[in-house]
């Protein structure tokens, strides 16, 4: 599934293939991925194609600072005829959500995320509205551009399984880049991508995920590691249970991808950085030495012995 997957989107996509792939093990963990990095890498668009190789809804949301909760989840409008409120649904309603520079709206509509992220419905005027299965919200955000947003509060932050960062492609890669453009001749990119994996099919592998065996030594590898950001001299915050709980998912995830029935200590340490990237903070001293997470998180793997 995930080769084809990535055939599809690299009718477009030049390079990208883990990116590919975590987008991936997101949805079939019932996930929600925050992607950060500069303007123009094609975050937004292997978004949407990554929606049409699926098939599934997809809607986008721009988020602005004048952005209301109601732009969002949708509104009660009074239908004269019947004399009665009417739901009118708003765009998070669909499969694939795609919410644009995430950071830059208020904490009001940040807060209106919160319940159909974790729950999968959102309550309104007394009403619950639960939403159509797949469900995923992929939010983007630019890390240079600060002036005018808002930064994510650490509850919202922990709702997303994964935080993936992108950066610039290489010398190699952006000449295939041009070289596509070129080619393209002003077709629409979308009409190139394929249906490749139906609802039933994310359906089944969901169910499969639960299927997988991780034996107790695993598990406490993974508890090890998430207990040492707890007390690590370099960060401000550790990791919740929560994450580890989306480690050992999404190492589940990995294992079926790589077509095995068990986890291994290397689809633990795949999971680590995306999972744990936006769980823990930096002390401020650190950050000004211009260390990352990721830096701590190799430091910590590196101190903990690997189950055999």
């Amino acid at each position: 599934m995930a080769e084809d997957l990535k055939a599809q989107l690299a009718k477009v996509i030049v390079g990208q293939n883990d990116f590919i792939e975590l987008l991936l093990v997101s949805l079939l963990t019932n996930g929600h991925v925050l992607i950060e990095g500069v303007p123009g890498i094609a975050k937004t668009l292997t978004a949407k194609l990554f929606a049409k190789s699926i098939n599934a809804d997809f809607s986008r949301i721009q988020f602005t600072p004048d952005l209301m909760p109601s732009d969002v989840l949708g509104t009660s409008v009074f239908n004269a005829e019947k004399a009665e409120f009417e739901f009118k649904a708003g765009p998070i309603f669909s499969n694939m959500v795609l919410i644009d520079e995430i950071n830059r709206a208020p904490a009001k509509t940040q807060s209106a995320l919160f319940e159909v992220m974790e729950e999968k419905q959102v309550t309104i005027d007394g009403h619950q509205y639960d939403m159509e299965a797949p469900f995923m919200v992929l939010a983007t955000q630019n890390p240079i551009e600060q002036e005018g947003t808002y930064a994510l509060p650490e509850a919202q932050l922990d709702r997303f399984i994964f935080k993936i960062k992108l950066s610039y492609p290489n010398l190699e890669e952006e000449v295939k880049i041009i070289d596509k453009h070129h080619q393209n001749k002003a077709q629409n990119f979308l009409q190139q991508i394929e249906t490749v994996i139906s609802k039933e099919n994310v359906s089944q592998f969901k169910a499969d995920i639960h299927k997988v065996n991780i034996e107790p030594k695993i598990m406490s590898y993974i508890a090890e590691i998430v207990h040492n950001t707890r007390q690590h001299p370099h960060l401000l915050l550790g990791a919740s249970p929560r994450a580890s709980v989306a480690i050992m998912l999404t190492a589940k995830a990995f294992a079926i991808l790589n077509g095995r029935d068990f986890v291994t200590p290397d689809d633990v340490k795949r999971s680590l950085k995306p999972v744990l990237n936006h769980r823990i903070v930096l002390s401020p001293e650190r950050e000004m030495e211009g260390m990352t997470t990721e830096d701590v998180v190799d430091m910590i793997v590196k101190s903990i012995e690997i189950p055999r």
